[in-house]
């Protein structure tokens, strides 16, 4: 489902997937946060295109933090690609893509792991314009209040677009 929302400087963003009543926010890079999702991404993703990261915050405090990627493309290559299917869809077709392997996923799992209460939390997404719908569902069932992306991130991290930094 495509989904057109308004963006943080009042341009209109098409997301390609954002539950009714929820809203992607966004925030500098200089927010300490967004640079925390970024340093996770960066150090430990094992997505060699895509460095995706995410903390989960709760009163000011990082109760969970996840990357995205395994190492199942380096050995099999994706299947999504192989049969043309476009982004946000089929992810459970291809063990590489699968919704397990995403930042906000492991992030989930981390906090569950240990022990936090995630009700009214705070995630961070690093690397990536949107949430797909299996990670949405993840978030809102956790109880995940808001979702921040840095800003401009629907440029940076999308590779449809010319100013996209994917891969440079």
């Amino acid at each position: 489902m495509d989904t057109w929302k308004q963006g943080h400087d009042m341009m209109v963003i098409r997301y390609p997937y954002i539950p009714v009543g929820r809203a992607m926010l966004y925030v500098g890079e200089d927010n300490i946060f967004m640079q925390a999702a970024r340093d996770v991404a960066l150090q430990y993703s094992l997505d060699k295109k895509q460095k995706v990261g995410a903390v989960i915050v709760c009163d000011q405090v990082l109760v969970g933090r996840g990357v995205n990627g395994c190492d199942y493309h380096e050995h099999h290559g994706c299947e999504r690609m192989r049969l043309g299917i476009p982004t946000g869809q089929g992810y459970d077709l291809c063990e590489g893509c699968h919704p397990k392997n995403h930042a906000e996923r492991t992030a989930i799992t981390h906090a569950q792991a240990n022990g936090h209460d995630m009700r009214g939390a705070a995630m961070y997404l690093w690397g990536h314009w949107w949430a797909c719908e299996p990670c949405w569902d993840a978030i809102i069932s956790a109880g995940i209040t808001h979702l921040y992306l840095l800003e401009k991130s629907e440029i940076l991290f999308n590779p449809a677009d010319k100013g996209t930094i994917i891969g440079r």
